[in-house]
């Protein structure tokens, strides 16, 4: 009867509980939780298709930021937080510091990386207006008050909203009027002409479309049409005076 002692055995049950702790916790892995914007407090990690901004990490870091310590820690952070939303599209400098102090960002570090990025162009909030202008109106037909309206709320300030909205002339959204009716106005036959003629002008009313241009499109569209139709009625009553709230 061998001994239950002895250092050999004892040596085999350690090497068991050994193995067996190998064998049983080797595949775990504790994984930090990650916010929203992907950081866990270490260098972001680029995702598939954004390997272009994914370089820019650096040029965006100011100089000395090695020694700064937790409000280097923030920045980071920060950047890392901008780089990812801007992946998905552009944004202003004011989406972006929402965005920023929804996490809790200083001011400080928001005005410190806002900056940077503004400095090195990946914050234009010209070049954003200006684009918002062009599609906006190509593919909805808004009208410039529209578009000033939609370019405020995301925080452009109001000198780049005039500028940007510059670009459409009144020619522009006449002829953008013309189409949007002549498109809409099949739509509405066979319902009485006041009925008509207050759906076609609050469509234009909630594009942003002034009412005195409005019912100058409205009434010319609804008279070229009657033109190869039977009858013809009078439409003169469609006027910026009879526009208003009425009609939206």
């Amino acid at each position: 009867m061998r001994d239950s002692g002895l250092p050999g055995q004892n040596r085999r049950r350690t090497r068991g509980r050994a193995s067996g702790g190998r064998r049983g916790t080797g595949h775990l892995a504790l994984v930090p939780d990650l916010d929203e914007t992907g950081y866990d407090g270490g260098p972001a990690v680029a995702e598939p298709g954004t390997e272009g901004l994914a370089g820019l990490g650096a040029a965006v870091e100011h100089p000395g930021d090695e020694g700064a310590g937790e409000g280097f820690g923030r920045e980071e952070a920060a950047r890392a937080i901008c780089l990812r939303l801007l992946t998905s599209g552009p944004h202003t400098r004011a989406q972006l510091a929402t965005a920023l102090r929804k996490r809790h960002m200083p001011d400080k570090v928001v005005e410190s990386v806002l900056s940077r990025f503004t400095e090195v162009g990946l914050i234009d909030d010209a070049a954003f207006a200006r684009a918002w202008v062009e599609s906006r109106h190509h593919s909805r037909g808004l009208a410039r008050r529209a578009l000033s309206a939609e370019l405020r709320q995301r925080g452009i300030p109001d000198g780049e909203v005039r500028s940007a909205v510059s670009q459409l002339g009144p020619q522009d959204e006449l002829a953008t009027a013309r189409r949007l009716v002549a498109k809409r106005a099949p739509a509405t036959r066979g319902k009485p002409m006041p009925a008509r003629a207050r759906s076609l002008m609050g469509m234009l009313a909630r594009k942003g479309y002034p009412a005195g241009l409005a019912a100058r499109v409205v009434r010319e569209a609804l008279e070229q049409e009657q033109e190869s139709g039977p009858g013809r009625e009078d439409l003169a009553w469609i006027s910026e005076e009879g526009s208003g709230d009425d009609w939206l």
